[in-house]
């Protein structure tokens, strides 16, 4: 089996901000939902369009750093 040489044991990954951001949110959306009273669905989805809307800039910000 031929070995990868750019892959090295205990080689560490690059931060994915979007992925990490938008499963947050969505777990505290959730975790929101669990505690009563239920939240209004309208401010949940405005929530959530302005959580995601953060979480690609931070994204962007974070590979125009890695660029540089």
């Amino acid at each position: 089996m031929a070995r990868d040489p750019e892959k090295r044991p205990g080689q560490t990954h690059r931060t994915d901000w979007l992925a990490l951001l938008c499963g947050l949110l969505f777990v505290g959306v959730g975790i929101r939902y669990l505690i009563p009273p239920s939240p209004d669905p309208a401010l949940i989805l405005l929530i959530l369009i302005v959580g995601l809307g953060f979480s690609a800039f931070v994204a962007i910000l974070a590979k125009a750093a890695r660029k540089h």
